[in-house]
């Protein structure tokens, strides 16, 4: 059976409290890259996206007093016990050690994949499942408009091509999409023997928005096809993929039939659901229950392929009441989400025993 989670900065907030409330049980996190300065509150959104995505050296990462980097395995067993004593159930880590250099297959690069599979060892040792990861260069996640509106003046996020900032590759670089393939078949040959051995899985994110390009830098995901290709190159039960919905929504015209399509082969390790209305090109978010998407035609799906991991709310609207300091990632629109998706799985599951 699918479990909610949310995604939370690993630092105690009123939202782990409220998702408690909330009947979640199941975190989701970051990389502990930023804790709260002493008597500060802890955010509920990260602060930095590049650090999340590894879009940052390997040299300006700070280690803690005792030496460890935020993905070493004492960094992680303190977070898992952080959150453990909030009653909340750590199963999926949802950034990333620096990899840019692997990306762009730069020098540089085999000291980055030796730091991702510390991680990977570390998250095998503590038991947590799931390495959600992107394969975006240069630029993480994108939206042209974090304030779009929404029904009853809420707001969403939004993408148009045409409004994006000029992209650039490091200088002298020049980056096709046959070379990152290379370097993404040299990432996954040196990462998912050791994912297979500490029992963790590579969740494999779709790049967002799912386009072939964006300026000069190349993308991969921007089709169901190219995943397949993803968890043919390296054939292994740990080579897997996150089915961020919004993302394959915009990819393809069935979603559940995608759904079963990567189910049947046991190739989901994680879900994002949330839903977008429009195009790769040119697209808005949109709350969970008015999007175009069949969500509980899609749950059904999960239920039909037998996925028993975990699937959390994505990318909220931002609800009267609240600053919009992270777009996407309001409170209010979460509890709200986690509501509606909870009645989704009721309808699809039946209801759970009280707990």
């Amino acid at each position: 059976m699918i479990e909610i989670a949310e995604l939370f900065v690993p630092y105690p907030s009123d939202l782990w409290r409220l998702a408690k409330q909330v009947g979640v049980n199941h975190a989701v996190s970051v990389l502990p890259y930023e804790p709260p300065a002493p008597g500060e509150a802890a955010p509920t959104a990260p602060r930095s996206w590049e650090k999340i995505h590894g879009l940052v050296p390997l040299a300006s990462v700070p280690r803690d007093a005792d030496g460890h980097y935020p993905w070493d395995f004492a960094s992680l067993q303190a977070m898992q016990a952080r959150y453990a004593a909030a009653g909340l159930q750590l199963g999926v880590i949802e950034s990333s050690p620096p990899m840019e250099n692997v990306r762009l297959g730069l020098p540089g690069r085999d000291e980055e994949i030796e730091q991702i599979n510390v991680m990977l060892r570390a998250m095998g040792r503590l038991g947590l499942g799931a390495w959600c990861y992107n394969f975006l260069a240069v630029a993480s996640w994108g939206r042209t408009n974090t304030a779009a509106p929404a029904r009853g003046g809420a707001l969403v996020t939004a993408f148009d091509l045409a409004q994006v900032p000029p992209l650039s590759l490091p200088a002298g670089l020049t980056l096709t999409h046959a070379q990152l393939w290379d370097n993404f078949r040299y990432f996954l040959e040196r990462v998912v023997p050791v994912a297979e051995e500490a029992g963790v899985r590579l969740a494999l994110h779709p790049d967002d928005p799912p386009l072939a390009w964006m300026g000069p830098v190349p993308r991969l995901f921007s089709s169901v096809e190219a995943f397949q290709q993803a968890l043919d190159l390296v054939p292994s039960p740990a080579n897997a993929l996150t089915l961020c919905q919004g993302n394959f929504a915009l990819l393809t015209a069935d979603l559940p039939g995608v759904i079963e399509h990567f189910g049947r082969q046991g190739k989901i390790a994680f879900v994002h659901l949330r839903d977008v209305r429009g195009t790769a090109e040119h697209f808005e978010e949109t709350f969970h229950d008015a999007g175009p998407t069949d969500l509980l035609a899609c749950l059904r799906a999960y239920q039909a392929v037998g996925y028993n991991g975990l699937l959390r709310p994505d990318h909220v609207p931002t609800l009267e009441g609240e600053t919009n300091a992270a777009p996407g990632y309001g409170t209010y629109g979460r509890l709200f989400a986690v509501g509606y998706i909870r009645g989704l799985c009721e309808a699809v599951y039946g209801r759970a025993p009280a707990a």
